[in-house]
């Protein structure tokens, strides 16, 4: 049983005060993009995990992969041994704010799901993503959705058209808890008032009419500060997008990816080439969204 889920881009990351149970509210508004993980589980006498692709040091094949974890709790709740091996085939960047992992672990759930015929309808599956990452639960509904709380509560969005992007992968990866480590600490430096994140009403209303130009000006992510402290080398990378046209950039989520909005196919390729020209990022891609969430594209 093969899965494909895709990576997200954040057009908005809008993060609250920090509450008692150590989370932050946020506003988050996920788009899903033609950037794609594969994931094949089949029958094993044990849980295992194996992962191929590019750039794949520091993904775990053990029992902290996010992907066996999935594993694991679809299998508590069917009444089944977790007995499946998964292979992770990854085009998504690990640790590059692109929820490679949590898409993973939601293309386990659906892929463990049609294995052991649970037959566990899409909404219990959205409960059980919701335990494993803020992250999760949209990476099996796909398009483009708002999410409140820690990001799990999500309403899809209405998007006119097709977007075009440009990422731009970074050397190594940046860990999300420090960088929400790195973001209450400016804030504190700065003795900075954190407002209750709302959601932005231009970039909402840019989505709904598919003009391209008002979101790529409405594009925001509280978190690109730190970020860029902990990384000072993506603001040469985002300055050098912007200076080859991009109508948008910023830092995907946690970073490192850089993500540009470019006003076509044939300006994301124009983009890519640019970038890889001026060296500065490890490598370049383009993709569109939105797109589906994970779908199952073979049954062995």
């Amino acid at each position: 049983m093969t899965v494909r889920v895709p990576a997200k881009v954040n057009l908005q990351l809008s993060v609250g005060p920090v509450r008692d149970d150590g989370y932050h509210d946020l506003v988050n508004v996920f788009h899903a993009v033609s950037l794609f993980d594969e994931v094949t589980a089949v029958p094993s006498g044990r849980l295992e995990v194996r992962v191929e692709g590019d750039s794949i040091e520091g993904v775990p094949t053990d029992a902290d992969n996010l992907a066996a974890k999935a594993a694991r709790l679809l299998a508590v709740r069917v009444g089944v041994a977790p007995t499946v091996a998964l292979r992770i085939r990854k085009s998504i960047p690990v640790a590059g704010g692109m929820a490679g992992g949590s898409a993973d672990a939601a293309a386990a759930l659906v892929a463990c799901n049609e294995l052991w015929q649970a037959e566990l309808p899409r909404e219990e599956l959205m409960e059980l993503a919701a335990t494993l990452g803020s992250d999760v639960p949209f990476a099996l509904l796909g398009g483009t959705a708002v999410g409140l709380g820690r990001g799990e509560r999500l309403t899809s969005a209405l998007v006119r058209g097709r977007f075009h992007w440009v990422f731009a992968y970074a050397d190594g990866g940046l860990s999300t808890p420090a960088v929400y480590a790195e973001c209450d600490q400016l804030r504190g430096a700065f003795e900075e008032r954190v407002a209750w994140p709302r959601t932005s009403a231009d970039l909402m209303s840019a989505l709904a009419i598919g003009d391209v130009l008002a979101l790529g000006k409405a594009l925001s992510n509280d978190l690109q500060p730190a970020a860029l402290t902990l990384r000072p080398s993506l603001r040469r990378t985002l300055r050098a997008g912007r200076d080859f046209g991009a109508l948008g950039a910023l830092v995907s989520g946690s970073g490192p990816t850089c993500a540009f909005l470019v006003e076509s196919e044939a300006h994301a390729l124009d983009l890519v080439v640019a970038l890889s020209g001026v060296g500065v990022a490890r490598s370049v891609t383009q993709a569109y969204g939105p797109v589906h969430g994970a779908t199952i594209i073979e049954s062995h």
